[in-house]
């Protein structure tokens, strides 16, 4: 499994936008999780963006909570995602990417997280409650161990923080369509563009565009716009969890297909 900087490099020389899915480990059980990440990895998903189930998932809307309270109800714990991915990145194209809160992190203590993830394949990694001025050293040791952490750049931020943001993020830098938390939404705003365009001139690393996006002519908006990534969420975890397993993983397939299909260049 090649690294996130590395995977971007190539969809660059090829003009291609990338996908990034995400769902939520655990929902509606490991298994699928497991299943779920095989389809997306064949259905054209060029990095996947694996949740871990949290109790207070600040950044997170309805879709991906529920979700989240599912996967911890089944008792789905960190180490049991964990080897489920150890067992699953050697026969995975797309990098796996970590999107976790601060506090496992904290409770696992750093060093000892990182080097976990790190052994299991894990390659790139989001932390929504982590701020710039407190992650200096988680990335440095993330980047010791293999481990690309991107950091987010909200529509309120400022200049200013946008280009420090941009000069810390490694891998590509996340950037958050709307203020609020994630969910399905109806159109992308337009100030988006404005964004991109800010960071254009402070950076030349992969952006990639999350929050809100949930049918396939926002994907292409942000594309036209100049998003190297749309990255999509709650619009996969509803899928996945309606219906039988069966049904959600024929589902999430079919969506990914036609996502990336709408960013590719006509």
């Amino acid at each position: 499994m090649i690294s996130v900087s590395d995977c971007f490099a190539q969809l660059r020389d090829r003009a291609q936008c990338a996908l990034i899915p995400f769902i939520t480990a655990g929902d509606p059980d490991l298994e699928t999780t497991a299943q779920a990440l095989r389809q997306l990895d064949n259905s054209g998903a060029d990095l996947i963006e694996l949740g871990v189930p949290y109790s207070d998932p600040l950044a997170d809307g309805p879709v991906i909570q529920a979700a989240a309270t599912r996967a911890l109800q089944r008792g789905t714990r960190l180490d049991q995602v964990l080897a489920m991915v150890a067992e699953l990145t050697p026969e995975l194209r797309a990098p796996i990417i970590l999107f976790t809160y601060y506090n496992p992190i904290y409770h696992r203590g750093v060093p000892q997280f990182l080097q976990q993830i790190a052994q299991v394949g894990v390659r790139g990694l989001v932390i929504p409650d982590l701020p710039l001025e407190e992650s200096e050293m988680l990335l440095q040791q993330a980047s010791d161990l293999g481990v690309e952490v991107t950091l987010l750049v909200a529509p309120t931020s400022s200049q200013e923080r946008i280009h420090k943001i941009a000069q810390q993020s490694q891998g590509f830098i996340y950037l958050v369509s709307t203020t609020g938390v994630t969910g399905m939404r109806t159109q992308i705003e337009d100030r988006v563009q404005g964004l991109i365009a800010d960071l254009r001139q402070v950076t030349d690393k992969p952006i990639g565009v999350g929050f809100g996006i949930s049918r396939t002519e926002q994907a292409r908006q942000v594309r036209e716009w100049g998003a190297d990534a749309a990255i999509v969420g709650s619009a996969f975890v509803n899928r996945l969890s309606e219906g039988t397993p069966s049904q959600g993983l024929a589902a999430i397939s079919g969506f990914c297909r036609s996502l990336k299909s709408s960013l590719l260049l006509e």
